[in-house]
């Protein structure tokens, strides 16, 4: 299984810090040239690999960290995003809900990704405490995942528990999916919630 995060701001570098805390390899790109990047992935840790946009989209998991008006200059890099799951870690706060057609953001992105399986996941924390330890006085903290595909929830949800946090699943992105997205200039009850799941 190999995994891509597209963008690589503060949210794109709080998800590199999990990988690299787990050790496994992923790779990341911008639209920029990956030599304009590459010492601060060196700096989040040696699995952090750099490169250019068109080969990370080849990543059979692929982590879209950029902003929300810019999913679609990056889903247009495949003509079929067939057999690929697209992590959507995009918000979309200001966006009115006449521009995405009454749906929830994450509807309205997964409709430019043709083929592929879209989760809503990992974007309901600010970028400083995503990039902490998830592991936290014996508990682990929560990531919200959203779908409307079971199997690449559970994916997703199985990865986040390798990167060190606990998964919840709150069902489909018409459903639970609006506690976890912004509709114009509010956020969805959950956005900014840092939990924290003992077992």
């Amino acid at each position: 299984m190999s995994y891509a995060i597209i963008g690589f701001g503060k949210i794109g570098q709080a998800l590199a810090t999990a990988f690299a805390r787990s050790n496994i390899e992923v790779s990341v790109a911008t639209t920029r040239d990956p030599a304009s990047f590459a010492s601060a992935a060196a700096a989040i840790g040696p699995t952090i690999i750099p490169k250019t946009l068109a080969e990370a989209v080849k990543a059979d998991i692929v982590f879209l960290a950029v902003r929300f008006e810019s999913h679609q200059d990056v889903a247009k890099t495949l003509t079929d995003w067939q057999g690929k799951t697209i992590v959507d870690v995009t918000n979309a706060y200001g966006v009115s809900p006449e521009e995405l057609g009454g749906r929830p953001s994450s509807r309205f992105v997964a409709q430019s990704f043709v083929g592929g399986r879209l989760v809503k996941g990992f974007n309901h924390l600010g970028a400083a405490v995503l990039a902490q330890d998830p592991a936290i006085h014996g508990g682990k903290r929560v990531v919200f995942l959203v779908s409307d595909d079971d199997d690449a929830a559970a994916e997703i949800g199985a990865l986040a528990d390798r990167l060190g946090f606990s998964p919840i699943e709150l069902g489909g992105l018409s459903e639970g999916g609006l506690l976890v997205q912004a509709r114009g200039k509010s956020w969805g009850r959950l956005i900014f919630k840092d939990l924290v799941k003992f077992d």
